[in-house]
């Protein structure tokens, strides 16, 4: 078999950029590992920035999050016993984010997919890049039993934190991390949202809360956690008396309650490797980076290392100039650092460490009341979090 693009990787990531480069001409097959039952059976993000939903009106799927997607002017911040709105469509001068799952964005792409008529390999196993420092690389895989072998022009992984891709450059890249010493845990439920057109942030001595959505019958709510707890641990009931004792006394009689219908515990950390490109091999997405969910930026930064990607690869086959492919990582970097940055200072803002009891605790609750009472500082934080300029 021979493409121009080899994409490791069915999730989002590599879906949008099979979609775009489709759009721009150029060849691509999708090698993936596991089925695409269990690609879209995973629960992850659900607010997009604008420009990633720009990116999927780009990629030809934007017409169902533009129908179904709900548009959030605004996100709200609850510490010491009230809450405070933070209008980041007035602070960025109209931006805002959308709440529109990731199965569905997923399910999007996979239908575009198929319906073009393009290659995806579900269930490709043992998948080897090779020779991507010459200009002939090559993947070898296992594929209903068979060994087979892909040729291409380029690789791109998109493969994810625990991907081959990262892992075949391992001893090439520099590493930076920090784990967080909590977790997450999450409930989705079919119940309808506390707060249909904002997010709502907690910070309360008892730790984080969050309370989102992912459609106006369905909620996705967090308490952060001991990374020690385990998910049987925490019973519906537990859980939603939890969450009521983290936000304001308005906001908990709010809050409609039911039975979960996902429950997990996910630990935090912040994670880049550098650089990003290797020859012929490029990592994008979670093969590069990960971001603690806080900021809402995993997704969307994925996406952005996609639009680059997409556009340097489509500059190279259609316009024949290799500036894009040269300056990819460079590029990506400095936005991924800039959503690392934001992300580990609002996890570090609005979550309970070890050190943040009694002093540590007044001390966040006086930048909170800083940040909603300074228009600078609130338009900070809302240009942040509707996504920096490319």
């Amino acid at each position: 078999m021979r493409t121009q693009v080899a994409i490791i990787g069915a999730g989002p990531a590599g879906l949008l950029l099979g979609q775009l480069l489709h759009k721009a001409g150029i060849d691509n097959i999708i090698l993936e590992r596991h089925t695409g039952e269990y690609v879209l059976g995973r629960i992850r993000a659900g607010i997009l920035e604008q420009v990633t939903v720009d990116l999927l009106h780009e990629a030809g799927v934007g017409h169902r999050v533009e129908r179904e997607g709900i548009v959030h002017h605004a996100i709200e911040l609850v510490f010491a016993g009230s809450r405070h709105p933070i209008d980041i469509d007035t602070l960025t001068g109209g931006k805002v984010v959308t709440a529109y799952g990731q199965t569905e964005l997923t399910r999007d792409l996979m239908d575009a997919r198929a319906a073009a008529g393009l290659a995806t390999l579900y269930e490709a196993l043992d998948v080897r890049p090779h020779g991507f420092d010459g200009d002939r690389p090559t993947l070898t895989f296992t594929h209903g039993g068979r060994t087979q072998e892909l040729a291409c022009d380029f690789i791109a992984g998109c493969d994810g934190f625990h991907g081959v891709s990262r892992q075949t450059v391992k001893d090439r890249i520099t590493e930076f991390e920090r784990i967080y010493p909590f977790g997450w845990l999450g409930v989705l439920a079919d119940v309808p949202p506390v707060s249909p057109h904002a997010i709502v942030y907690g910070n309360s001595e008892r730790g984080f809360s969050l309370c989102s959505m992912r459609s106006l019958a369905r909620s996705r709510y967090y308490v952060q956690c001991p990374l020690e707890d385990k998910v049987e641990d925490w019973s519906d009931e537990r859980f939603w008396e939890e969450l009521k004792r983290r936000v304001d006394p308005e906001l908990a009689e709010r809050i409609t309650t039911g039975p979960s219908i996902e429950k997990s515990i996910a630990p935090l950390r912040s994670f880049v490797a550098e650089p990003m490109r290797f020859g012929r091999l490029f990592l994008a997405g979670d093969a590069a980076h990960i971001v603690p969910p806080t900021g809402a930026k995993g997704l969307n930064l994925a996406a952005t290392d996609v639009k680059y990607l997409a556009s340097a690869l489509t500059d190279y086959f259609v316009a024949k100039t290799s500036e894009g492919i040269d300056r990819y990582s460079q590029r990506c970097l400095k936005r991924v650092w800039k959503a690392e940055r934001f992300s580990w200072w609002l996890t570090n803002l609005m979550h309970r460490f070890d050190d943040t009891q009694g002093f540590g605790q007044r001390v966040q609750e006086a930048e909170l009341d800083y940040l909603v009472n300074s228009r600078a500082a609130s338009t900070a934080l809302a240009e942040n979090y509707v996504g920096l300029p490319l």
